[in-house]
């Protein structure tokens, strides 16, 4: 974030000062970047997997530039934040969009999802 402080810092007065004026840039951190864990990204998708099959899986979605606070709850503990997908087509925007609109044909495969990933985790810890 620092370098991308700086960065920003130097194109606005650079640009600025070939107009012959100058930029003050009002930079403000306020989320760290989320950063999914490998392990935990893994899971998710092969719990996910289970649920929907693995075509309908994206293993590999694109970086966005969102800021997000649930990358302070993945600097205290192993996470993975996911999206519980669209489809393509009208309404399969980014959410907080005046296009979206929420799928409800995907509430169960969320709902089945997360209760899959509870099962397995206690499975593991030897709870049930």
């Amino acid at each position: 974030m620092a370098l991308v402080e700086q960065r920003m810092r130097q194109l606005a007065e650079s640009i600025a000062a070939g107009f012959g004026a100058t930029a003050d840039l009002d930079f403000r951190a306020l989320f760290p970047p989320l950063v999914n864990h490998a392990d935990e990204t893994d899971y998710i998708a092969d719990v996910a997997a289970e649920v929907v099959g693995e075509e309908n899986v994206n293993r590999n979605g694109p970086l966005t530039m969102a800021s997000e606070d649930f990358s302070y709850m993945l600097q205290c503990v192993p996470g993975a934040y996911i999206q519980i997908g669209n489809g393509d087509g009208e309404g399969a925007c980014e959410v907080h969009n005046p296009g979206y609109d929420f799928n409800d044909t995907a509430s169960p495969y969320g709902s089945s999802l997360f209760a899959r990933l509870v099962e397995r985790r206690l499975a593991r810890m030897g709870v049930c």
